[in-house]
Formats: C-alpha cells, structure tokens, sequence
C-alpha cells in the first residue's frame, strides 16, 4: 500500500470523526440538561431544575415541565455570553472546515493539483482545529464554574451539577481536535513546502540545476564520432595538409639553424687564425 493511498484513507476517517465531533457540538445547542439539580421535600413531590445557555426549565414527578428564555440578554453575565460566542464560532469553523476537506481530499476530483489540494486540506484541518479549541474552551470553562460553585461552601443560592450536555460538547470537541489535528499533521507535511523544493524548474534555469557527469561527457564523445563520412574525409585531407606544413616548417628551421651554425663555426676559425 503506497504512501498516497495511506493519506487518502486517513483523510476519510478524519473527515468522519470531524464531522460527528461537528453534530455533537450542534447537537448542546438544543439540549437543555446543561446543569440541573433534584430538590426534593417529601416523596411524592420532586422537582427537577435544570437550564442550559438560553433558558431555565423545572419539571415535577409527574414529567410536565416548563421552560422560560432567560428575559434580557444585557443583564447576562459576562460568561454566559462568552460561551454563547465561542460555540457559535466553533460551529461555523467547522462548517467552513468540512467544505474545505470535502475539495482537498485526495478521494475528491476537485482541488487542481496534489500541492493545491493539500494546501486545502491543511486549511480544512485548521478550522477543525480552532473550532475544538474554542467549543473546548467554553465547554470547560461552564463544567467548571458548576464546579466551584457547587463546592464553594459560602455559596448560599442553589447549587447545581454537570449536565449532560457539557459532557456531549466535552466529547464532540475532543473529536474536533483529533481530527484537525491530524490533518493539520499530513497535509501540512505535504502541502506546506517551500517553492523551490515543490517545483524547482521554476525557480532555477537548466545549466545550474544538474552538475556535468562522466556519461555526459561520453555522450558527447559518441555523437562526434556519429559524423557523416565526408566530414572525416575533410578532416583526414586537412590533418595530412597540417602534417605536410608542419614537416616542411621543421625542415626549413632546421636548415637555418644548420646554417646558423655553419656561420658560427666559420668565425670561431677565423677569430683564432686571427689570434694566432
């Protein structure tokens, strides 16, 4: 099994535990059992108070249950608006990041080429990621003030517990954050490369992109050889005419300097007759 095939079939599970971390986190949005809390004063007479970031419910033994939208969005603390904010922007980066995936993956037809399609996939995995750190981080942020609260003992209103939906976005963001983060991984990899080793005809002309090799030179060799017969005829004529010069230009110089001698020889004579 070759390297793409692995990535392709990694894409398709990522992409599926993305998507269902995705329903998950949506999924809190209408669940109203973020904390909730039994009071109880005699058998037959039990409620149930349980609220979530958009209203207060209560409900009696009997299973009727009734709901009220919190009145005044600007009399929320600062919190519960900060939760409110962070989920709706993880669903929307997942939104984004699911569309992105769908066009970068390897299994799609849609992207252009590999480099493109990874650089998208890369931006997929991104927006998965951000979107389980945000939904995260109010997520924790609420099961958390539950807690302080129920354990602060000067606490004197009443004290609720965990609901099940923090423990649903707890588990779809886990999944957000697998997912983007693995994409994030292998098509980074892939995808974020610099120019010149992705495509380096591009940057750099022919003569500086290869060194000369001894094949080269031994092709070269076999093509001079490849030569049409007149063209070794002209070169045998002009190499005996380039002999014949050259044998004459020895023997002329050897002549002068034979002559050159001789006259050399005649003074050293006559200068010693001379002496004598």
């Amino acid at each position: 099994m070759g390297y793409r095939t692995v990535v392709m079939y990694m894409e398709i599970g990522c992409f599926v535990v993305c998507v269902s971390g995705w329903i998950l986190v949506c999924s809190t949005m209408p669940t109203e059992i973020w904390t909730w809390s039994e009071v109880g004063s005699i058998v037959l007479t039990t409620s149930n108070y349980f609220s979530n970031l958009w209203k207060d419910c209560v409900s009696d033994s009997t299973g009727v249950s009734d709901c009220k939208g919190i009145p005044s969005l600007l009399a929320l603390n600062w919190d519960i608006h900060m939760c409110r904010a962070l989920i709706i922007t993880a669903i929307i980066l997942a939104f984004f990041g699911s569309v992105l995936v769908m066009v970068g993956m390897k299994c799609t037809k849609v992207g252009g080429s590999e480099l493109a399609k990874a650089r998208v996939t890369f931006a997929g995995g991104m927006n998965y990621l951000f979107a389980g750190l945000c939904s995260m981080t109010a997520f924790s942020y609420y099961g958390n003030k539950i807690r302080a609260e129920f354990q602060d003992p000067n606490y004197r209103e009443q004290k609720f517990e965990i609901g099940v939906g923090v423990f649903i976005g707890w588990g779809g963001s886990t999944l957000l954050v697998v997912g983007g983060l693995l994409y994030s991984i292998f098509a980074g990899r892939e995808g974020c490369q610099s120019s010149y080793k992705a495509d380096p005809a591009y940057m750099f002309p022919d003569p500086y992109m290869s060194a000369p090799t001894k094949k080269k030179v031994a092709l070269s060799d076999v093509s001079e050889s490849k030569k049409t017969p007149s063209s070794r005829t002209t070169s045998s004529i002009g190499g005996s005419g380039s002999r014949r010069s050259s044998g004459s230009r020895s023997s002329s110089s050897r002549a002068s300097g034979s002559s050159v001698s001789a006259v050399t020889s005649s003074t050293r004579t006559s200068t010693t007759n001379a002496y004598v």
